[in-house]
This record gives structure tokens, sequence and C-alpha cells, in this order.
């Protein structure tokens, strides 16, 4: 099967939505009205930073449990790449997703507040390590570690059944990449499965990481168990329409772009 990787595009207004009770129209026009297109992208070098960090440590983390799983003729199974898939998220949530998206989750909230406090990245992370120590940008660790574990676990998985399944329906030879167009229709299936399968994770990974989840929540249990008994059920799925659009069109770009950039490396993909 083939290693994938996600894309992280505009998650200023996402992580909003996912915290807030409006839908994501309201959210857009209050953003617009109070803070112009610059609210858009509150948050938006933590952002960058991070998805570099990221990408690095999925495509590493990926490869190694990938090599270790394999069987004698290199070929992964879906549920091994499941298994490869849970793992990469898992580290990538350790090493770089947790720091990046508890600083820029925080970095947003600040941002809606009548005197923002942090002046920049830099600035605010400093503040945050000062007043709340390393745990302060580690706060949702677990959370963050279900929900990358999972959607890598799901969209890996996904896309590879996925692929192989339109392959052998088109008969094509082994190792005959498919159309652009089939390739991104894939990966948005597999973006679309992976924000069912995951929203619940992702909501209370971003309330876990707001300003007032210190004083509100005290662990993740007790965050899911909040929001269950004074939001209901489905506010687990709030939020649902920006990442679906963000998770589809990044699933399709990247899957895509991943592909074509193996055939001009001469990579060999992983069945």
């Amino acid at each position: 099967m083939v290693s994938k990787k996600e894309t992280k595009p505009w998650q200023s207004l996402a992580a909003g939505t996912f915290a807030a009770k409006d839908g994501p129209i309201t959210i857009i026009r209050d953003t617009w009205n109070k803070q112009g297109v610059k609210g858009f992208y509150s948050g938006c070098t933590a952002l960058v930073v991070g998805n570099a960090a990221k990408a690095g440590v999925r495509f590493l983390s990926y490869d190694k449990f990938k090599q270790a799983l394999a069987d004698k003729n290199g070929k992964v199974s879906a549920p091994r790449s499941l298994v490869a898939g849970l793992g990469a998220g898992m580290m990538e949530a350790i090493f770089a997703v947790t720091p990046s998206e508890t600083i820029k989750t925080k970095l947003i909230d600040d941002s809606k507040l009548a005197q923002p406090r942090f002046r920049g990245l830099i600035h605010g992370t400093g503040i945050i390590i000062h007043e709340e120590g390393i745990r302060g940008i580690y706060r949702g660790l677990f959370p963050v570690m279900m929900r990358q574990g999972a959607n890598s676990a799901v969209r890996f998985t996904t896309y590879s059944t996925l692929k192989q399944f339109v392959q052998s329906n088109m008969r094509l030879r082994e190792g005959t990449p498919l159309p652009s167009s089939i390739t991104f229709g894939v990966g948005a299936a597999a973006g679309l499965i992976t924000v069912y399968t995951t929203m619940p994770l992702d909501v209370i990974k971003t309330r876990m990481q707001s300003l007032k989840a210190q004083t509100m929540y005290k662990n993740s249990f007790d965050c899911a168990y909040q929001t269950f008994i004074n939001d209901g059920l489905l506010s687990f799925w709030r939020g649902a329409t920006p990442r679906l659009a963000r998770l589809m069109l990044s699933g399709g770009i990247v899957f895509t772009v991943y592909e074509k950039v193996i055939v001009i490396l001469g990579g060999k993909e992983v069945a």
C-alpha cells in the first residue's frame, strides 16, 4: 500500500468552528466583520511551521513501520497498513502535532480577545511555556494521539483499499498508475471517510487545547463527558462541514501529487 500524507490549510476557521456552536457561515461572517481577511489567517505561522514538522515525522514513521510489517515479498496487507498508519499518527502527534496545534489554537483564541496578549508565534509560545511550562504546549496529548492515529490509520487504509479495488476493476497491470482524476477521487473519498470516523476526537482535541481548557476540564474524558452532557451527541460532529471540504480537497490533491512524485522519482510503491 502507498503511504500518504495530509495537509492542513485554513485550520484557523475550522478550529474556531469545532469549538463553537455556530455554523460555518456564521463563523465566516463574524470573522470577516470583526477581523477582516487577517482573521482567516490567525495562527498561520504556527500552522506552516507545524505542517513542515508533521510531514517529515509522518513519512519517516510510516515508512519505518511499513518496512517492519511488510511480508517476505515486501507487500503490506490492509490490516498491517492500518497498524502502520496508527503508529505513524501517534509518533506525529507526540513530536509535531500536539505542540504546533496547541500553540496555534491558543493564538487563535487570544486573537479573539478585546486586548490580545500574544504578538506572534515566538512571543506567544514564550508566554505559554513561561506560565504553563512544557505541559502547556502538550495539553490534550492523549486526544491528539488518538485523533492522529485514527486519521492516519483510516486514511492510509481507505486509500489503499479503494485504489486496489479501482485498479482491479479497471484491469490495470500491477504497478500501472491510475489516471490523476481517478486518484484525486479516491483520495477525496478517503478524506470524506476520515472526517466522519474521527470527528469526535477532533472536537475533544480542539476543546482541550483552548485557553479555557485548564479551568474547564480535568482531562480528555471529562471534556468528552461535559461535551456530551451539555451539548448533546451531535456536538461531536459540529464543524464537520469545513473539515469535510478541507480533508476531501487535501486528500485528493496530496494523494495525486504523491503518486506523480513517485513516478518522477522512479520509486516503487508498496501494495
